[in-house]
């Protein structure tokens, strides 16, 4: 895929997953060995969720939480109010890496939050990541952590 080729973002329902579910098993399950069962998690269900598609189908997705499942979720962590949209399960495939789909994600998950009323955003970046979303207007906090999977993040969180 080119930075040219045409890709359009749209939210799509917890109910029409399969695409977002796709490029998680490639990015997440496949690629970085993520069990399958821990990746598709209860609270796709709760979430807002981007689709990105090019002309060959899914290239990317992107999901947030607010409210009680974000609280729920992610109240370990200092999100315990509902002004904070929690970013996740951010995924870009292969062919689409390198092409600022990435940040378009990003941004579509900040606009929806600002549309919604939420005043910041939360997230747990692989740490490889962390350039991406510093260069995005993120700043990292605490200490380098293993969220279950085995990859090493950092909490991460952006006023909007």
């Amino acid at each position: 895929m080119s930075a040219a080729a045409p890709v359009s973002v749209r939210v799509v329902a917890p109910d029409d997953l399969g695409g977002c579910h796709a490029v998680r098993r490639e990015v997440f399950v496949a690629e970085q060995g993520v069990p399958e069962a821990e990746e598709m998690d209860a609270y796709d269900a709760h979430a807002v969720h981007f689709l990105a598609s090019g002309p060959a189908g899914p290239v990317g997705t992107v999901r947030f939480l607010h409210g009680a499942p974000a609280r729920k979720k992610y109240g370990h962590a200092g999100v315990t109010d509902d002004a904070t949209a929690v970013l996740g399960r951010l995924a870009v495939g292969r062919a689409a890496r390198g092409t600022g789909l990435g940040a378009i994600l990003v941004r579509a998950v900040e606009e929806e939050a600002r549309r919604l009323g939420l005043t910041r955003v939360y997230l747990e970046a692989q740490t490889h990541a962390l350039g991406f979303y510093e260069r995005l207007g993120y700043e990292a906090f605490g200490p380098v952590f293993d969220e279950g999977s085995g990859i090493p993040h950092r909490a991460m969180v952006k006023a909007l």
